[in-house]
């Protein structure tokens, strides 16, 4: 089995490029699922992070509300950062046991979708690291346009992120998502065809 990383800044096409390993016969391992899994009520997980957090981040069903806690840590990256360190261990560990139930079932490929695939130390779980990369015009242009993001907005959440540099360094292949979503589409399954032909090879390619 190949265990594919999939990683990429907002609005690179990440989700897309995850959507076409789908349609093409990849199990996907969405991270926001599993986060939203862990977050379920009295898991390990919700538990460390109310004591973190306290009572305030409760909905009415003492189950946590996503947009309460966000609201405390997105502005305060020392919070963030206590949040990343209850709740990426735990979702590794979730991770893991997927990726190995899928292993058992006899899946050929796996891609585990994760933005924060190399920040938050993931890549011990897969075999290759693919990321997208848009050109920062361009994913100013959709979150504007598609998400109702102010240009400044845009801007302030790009540079949030980490560099599209330095995750291309770590990536065995780059996805250049700077055309339109046929031109995708055709990199995505040039792609895929490699890995049916490398089987359980261990290399990777960029694509331009």
């Amino acid at each position: 089995m190949i265990v594919i990383g999939l990683t990429g800044g907002i609005a690179s096409g990440k989700s897309t490029v995850a959507r076409m390993l789908s349609e093409l016969g990849a199990v996907v391992i969405d991270a926001d699922k599993v986060g939203h899994e862990a977050f379920r009520p009295h898991t390990e997980a919700s538990r460390k992070v109310v004591a973190a957090f306290g009572k305030v981040i409760l909905g009415r069903k003492e189950e946590i509300d996503r947009s309460k806690l966000a609201q405390l840590v997105f502005d305060d990256p020392k919070a963030l950062k206590r949040l990343n360190r209850i709740m990426h261990p735990l979702m590794h560990e979730i991770v893991r046991q997927k990726i190995e139930a899928l292993r058992r079932k006899g899946v050929e490929v796996v891609v585990l979708e994760a933005t924060l695939l190399i920040e938050a130390k993931w890549t011990d779980l897969v075999d290759q690291v693919w990321v997208t990369i848009t050109p920062e015009a361009d994913v100013v242009n959709r979150l504007v346009s598609q998400k109702g993001f102010k240009e400044q907005q845009a801007k302030a959440r790009i540079k949030s992120q980490t560099p599209v540099a330095q995750r291309a360094k770590k990536a065995d292949v780059v996805i250049e998502n700077d055309s339109d979503v046929n031109t995708l589409k055709r990199r995505v399954e040039g792609l895929w065809q490699q890995l049916r032909s490398q089987k359980n090879s261990r290399s990777g390619a960029h694509v331009d």
